[in-house]
């Protein structure tokens, strides 16, 4: 089986090839990254599929940050992103026995939608403001996939992960999301025995956040089982305050100071917890907890400073 992955560097994309370079020896794993194939080139997307000709597609490649980039570079979020999708799909439609993967994101629910969020709340109301231009990419790339479908008969699943994080994430201040965001200002506040470490929003919001390993292992679950769906939602089933997750990640890293949080800075959607019911009825369930999840990226961070 040749498996073709997109974006195979980023933090969904080096996971997956984690997981079948170990435990897929059977596998013929294809690997693209941004320095390889240039997504935004519909020549050069083409080209790696044709000379490819993977039997599986799988489309982790994409534009992503935090509540702060999502809401200062919405033009590039939305931008990038479409021409990531359009040049992917494109290449592939004349290749309607190849199995796609769409990495989507929970972000394509409305900020209204009740919680937990299932499937079917889709398009039913309006999206969370601050990233609402990376939502549209992001709900144009399912639209595009189903329009394949029904013209041209493609199988494509499209998989919509809650907040990932994981080795190999964007780790800064300004542009990560709020695990990497957190550990990158807590790592640096002990280093610098400083005294306080500032926190965007109130710290009352809910989230839900999984390590990106359990998403590989959905992936691989769903490819074995040859599983058909048109969307899944992929979830830990737990939900967690900003101000939990900050003193979690304050007791692995072992930083002593205060923890400040700002409330001048958006909190963006109160609560966020995905319906994963029908993943865990087919047999897939996540199984790594937020402190082991957290302690294995806090110690991969560390490892690979340099």
């Amino acid at each position: 089986m040749n498996i073709l992955i997109f974006g195979s560097n980023g933090l969904v994309g080096s996971s997956l090839v984690r997981k079948f370079q170990l435990q897929h020896k059977e596998i013929n794993l294809i690997t693209s990254t941004r320095n390889e194939t240039d997504l935004f080139s519909l020549e050069q997307t083409k080209k790696k599929i044709n000379d490819s000709r993977p039997d599986i597609v799988i489309i982790a490649a994409a534009k992503v940050g935090g509540i702060y980039a999502n809401n200062t570079q919405r033009f590039n979020f939305i931008i990038d992103n479409l021409k990531i999708s359009m040049n992917v799909f494109e290449s592939l439609v004349e290749y309607n026995d190849t199995k796609i993967i769409n990495i989507g994101s929970s972000c394509i629910y409305p900020l209204s939608a009740d919680n937990p969020i299932n499937e079917n709340s889709l398009m039913s109301g309006k999206l969370e403001p601050t990233n609402s231009p990376y939502s549209m990419a992001k709900l144009s790339s399912l639209e595009i996939s189903r329009t394949m479908r029904d013209q041209f008969g493609h199988k494509i699943l499209n998989l919509m992960p809650t907040n990932l994080y994981g080795p190999n994430d964007k780790f800064e201040e300004f542009n990560s999301h709020v695990i990497p965001g957190l550990i990158f200002k807590m790592h640096r506040a002990k280093i610098n025995k400083s005294k306080e470490v500032e926190i965007w929003g109130s710290g009352k919001p809910l989230r839900e956040f999984m390590h990106v390993d359990d998403l590989s292992s959905a992936i691989e679950f769903l490819i074995k089982n040859e599983i058909s769906n048109d969307i899944l939602n992929v979830g830990s089933n737990e939900v967690v305050s900003i101000k939990e997750l900050s003193k979690l990640i304050q007791k692995v890293i072992g930083f002593k100071g205060n923890l400040v949080f700002n409330q001048e800075y958006p909190d963006g959607n109160p609560k966020k917890l995905l319906d994963s019911t029908q993943i865990n009825k087919l047999g897939w369930k996540s199984s790594i907890s937020l402190e082991d999840g957290i302690s294995n990226t806090y110690s991969w961070y560390v490892d690979n400073l340099s």
